[in-house]
């Protein structure tokens, strides 16, 4: 079932969840122990995200060096294959530039559509690890935007070899990414919008928005858009804040503000215990006035901390 149907057909807000492939050597019992005490809530779908492969030089034999390309953690397509199959499920895999020709691209589609995924939440994806700005790959595609257009075309049965005619059309409900506090590539909110607006116009039918921690940045994005005409759903994405270092590694790496108040607490905690505290009771505030306000679905990124979106949710739903 798509994401934009779960939404439609939902009498009150949903809840969803986010995690991460399990790194290369464990096995899918490590999603089902992660997932295993969140599925109690009903979540509508499931989100997997992806990482793409990092480039490494490994010694030879005689003293030169290989480059090689490494990937950590296993591809989506699988994992949400499995994910459906054991919870009965929707799962969306998160699709993403880096790292993949455009044939590559397609090929994933195809065997995504053969497995019964029909939604997938289109991104760029960050710059490889020794890249200091995002580079696509020779055959790749530089956008978001024309990731998007890839899979509409799909959708509508255009391949990349034009001398496939009458080709299969595929069913994907396409996601997108907005950025409440914009995105740190963007000159200006203004410009960040535009580009937002050209993805749905493009065929987006929802919108994820990136991690916040004032809801009225939420509640101001979400105005700036429906006032520039992007009338598609817009999912708040919630993640708990559990440790001292991520006080200067979210701003760092995911370019968000930390709300005064939320920075004072945490900094007056003597240890991380106490901070998962102050971070999941900070997290159970923003989802309960986003749920009164009445948003479509809220949106928890677990990534290695599924026991706090647990006792959040539990109070919530």
């Amino acid at each position: 079932m798509k994401v934009i149907d779960h939404i439609k057909q939902a009498k009150d807000t949903l809840v969803s969840f986010e995690i991460l492939p399990p790194l290369k050597g464990k096995t899918i019992s490590s999603i089902y122990d992660h997932l295993d005490p969140l599925m109690a809530f009903k979540p509508s779908f499931i989100n997997v995200t992806y990482h793409r492969s990092e480039t490494m030089f490994k010694k030879k034999a005689d003293g030169t060096f290989e480059k090689v390309e490494v990937r950590k953690r296993p591809g989506t397509v699988g994992i949400c294959a499995a994910i459906m199959n054991h919870y009965q499920v929707d799962a969306v895999p998160h699709l993403i530039c880096g790292g993949f020709a455009k044939r590559e691209t397609e090929d994933a589609l195809i065997d995504l559509h053969f497995l019964g995924v029909d939604n997938v939440l289109v991104l760029r994806g960050d710059a490889a690890k020794n890249e200091a700005s995002f580079e696509p790959e020779p055959d790749g595609h530089q956008y978001a935007i024309d990731l998007l257009k890839q899979v509409a075309n799909l959708n509508h049965g255009i391949y990349i070899e034009e001398d496939i005619k009458n080709g299969g059309k595929t069913n994907f409900c396409i996601g997108v990414a907005g950025y409440p506090e914009k995105h740190f590539e963007a000159p200006n909110l203004d410009t960040d919008r535009m580009y937002l607006k050209a993805k749905v116009d493009a065929g987006a039918e929802y919108i994820t928005t990136q991690m916040f921690f004032d809801n009225q940045k939420y509640f101001d994005f979400v105005k700036t858009c429906r006032d520039q005409g992007i009338n598609v759903p817009i999912i708040p994405g919630l993640k708990p804040i559990t440790n001292k270092k991520q006080l200067s590694m979210l701003p760092k790496v995911f370019h968000v503000d930390l709300p005064t108040d939320l920075s004072d607490a945490i900094l007056k905690c003597k240890n991380d215990a106490e901070v998962e505290q102050v971070g999941t009771e900070w997290l159970l505030q923003q989802s309960r006035e986003l749920k009164k306000a009445g948003v479509p679905v809220l949106h928890y990124y677990t990534l290695g901390k599924p026991k706090v979106i647990e006792n959040v949710v539990r109070q919530i739903f």
